[in-house]
């Protein structure tokens, strides 16, 4: 691979731990000219708020080297669909969300949650006022949240976007439910799917190019999930895929007979590098 590649990589820690010799896989990455580029799905956080938790644990970055699924999703709301200033944005999320797109120049309104009430369903229904509705990772998700966004989505004219929808979300060494599950009763409701901003769709590969410049052949994608982050590099046309085992795909998974995403390369753990 050339020096001056770019590393795409979609795993560093599990719950708060960081993988074993992390930060001195991507020191020595760095010393050999390869330009670092750390993407996820998880919208809960800005990119702000992943430069801080990064630099905490040891590994120097800037917010430029930050593409979250947040992010992507700002960035395609604000110079992709160019949303009118006089439209706002229905947000099923957290805080990445919100200062993402604030970020941008976005307006957007939220829920807090909580029971419906009477007034509630005769207040909720289609309004030209909100031209997107989009869902993230919300851990206080509520019925009365997808009420507002379905009478929303009535209107055909209001875009319908997910950050992404990965079906579970690794977190503790466990999984939970993941962005995806937020979105689904949507699409039931509705029979719409959404935009996905996350891996593996190329919308986001689409905003990472436009964004940065990224040159895709002399780029590797680097992942513990084979349906989001090696697919993401996969139809990407990324030069090369890395996968490691240290999450939710296995090697039995890679090796199995008729795989259809299948990496170039793979490795027990990312700092096997260094070997």
């Amino acid at each position: 691979m050339p020096n001056d590649a770019t590393i795409i990589i979609g795993v560093l820690w599990q719950g708060k731990t960081l993988l074993p010799r992390t930060a001195e896989t991507l020191a020595h990455l760095r010393s050999l000219g390869k330009h670092l580029l750390f993407v996820t799905n998880n919208s809960t956080k800005s990119r702000a708020t992943y430069q801080k938790k990064l630099q905490d644990l040891g590994i120097p970055c800037d917010a430029n080297e930050i593409f979250c699924s947040a992010y992507s999703s700002a960035i395609y709301i604000s110079r992709v669909l160019q949303l009118p200033r006089d439209k706002k944005v229905y947000v099923i999320g957290e805080s990445g969300i919100k200062e993402e797109l604030a970020a941008e120049g976005v307006a957007y309104i939220s829920d807090d949650g909580g029971d419906m009430t009477p007034e509630d369903y005769n207040s909720f229904g289609p309004d030209e006022d909100v031209g997107v509705v989009l869902c993230g990772l919300d851990h206080t998700i509520s019925y009365r949240k997808l009420a507002r966004a379905y009478q929303y989505l009535r209107n055909p004219e209001t875009v319908f976007l997910a950050t992404n929808i990965d079906s579970t979300f690794p977190t503790h060494g466990k999984l939970f439910p993941g962005a995806g599950a937020i979105s689904a009763p949507l699409t039931y409701m509705t029979g719409r799917t959404p935009v996905s901003l996350g891996k593996p769709s190329q919308a986001m590969m689409d905003a990472i190019e436009g964004v940065l410049k990224l040159d895709r052949k002399r780029a590797c994608m680097v992942g513990d999930r084979l349906n989001t982050d090696i697919r993401f590099g996969i139809e990407g046309g990324l030069g090369g895929t890395l996968a490691v085992l240290t999450g939710v795909s296995t090697e039995e998974e890679i090796l199995e007979e008729g795989a259809t995403v299948v990496p170039d390369v793979y490795l027990d753990r990312l700092c096997d590098i260094l070997e």
